[in-house]
């Protein structure tokens, strides 16, 4: 699991809470920016968790516009991020075996959920609390991705140069 740090590892006391928010952090906008504010808000040193473009692929059908390394960079400058890693397992307990926390922030759209509550089970069993935050619905990635694919239909529509992505979507690869 890679893991890049901003700031001195925290110390060992009672006191002292590490929170863990995981995402896409794909196509980075002001919702993101808003639940790492917040999740620091919560915690004394946050961990920022970037999913990996595997995973992504595996869980949502998609890989990401922005690859995990640009992802990392950019989530390791958001100045109340003490730390970036890697997701790289579906299993959230695994992630917390290999860099324990202690609250674990998640969006809203979980709470009540039959997910949510196998994963509060699972966190409860050994410590962690989970705390949501409302979901940003005036800003998503997905609605993002979406006007992106319409720019780029209507690009091809209008002429390209044959490759089949427009000037916007060409440096994806």
């Amino acid at each position: 699991m890679e893991s890049i740090s901003n700031s001195t590892a925290p110390g060992a006391s009672d006191n002292y809470r590490i929170g863990y928010a995981g995402g896409a952090f794909d196509l980075f906008h002001v919702g993101h920016l808003n639940i790492l504010r917040h999740a620091k808000s919560q915690c004394d040193y946050l961990i920022a968790g970037v999913v990996s473009d595997d995973m992504l692929e595996a869980t949502k059908g998609a890989r990401p516009v922005v690859p995990l390394a640009e992802r990392l960079e950019i989530v390791r400058h958001i100045d109340f991020v003490d730390e970036v890693i890697a997701e790289v397992e579906l299993d959230k307990l695994a992630t917390w075996r290999a860099r324990p926390f202690d609250i674990y922030f998640k969006g809203d759209d979980w709470k009540g959920s039959e997910k949510g509550i196998k994963l509060e089970k699972a966190f409860a069993e050994v410590g962690v609390e989970v705390i949501y935050f409302p979901y940003t619905v005036a800003t998503s990635s997905t609605v993002l991705r979406r006007a992106l694919r319409a720019l780029n239909h209507r690009s091809t529509d209008a002429g390209s140069d044959g490759s089949g992505k427009s000037d916007l979507l060409r440096s994806e690869g």
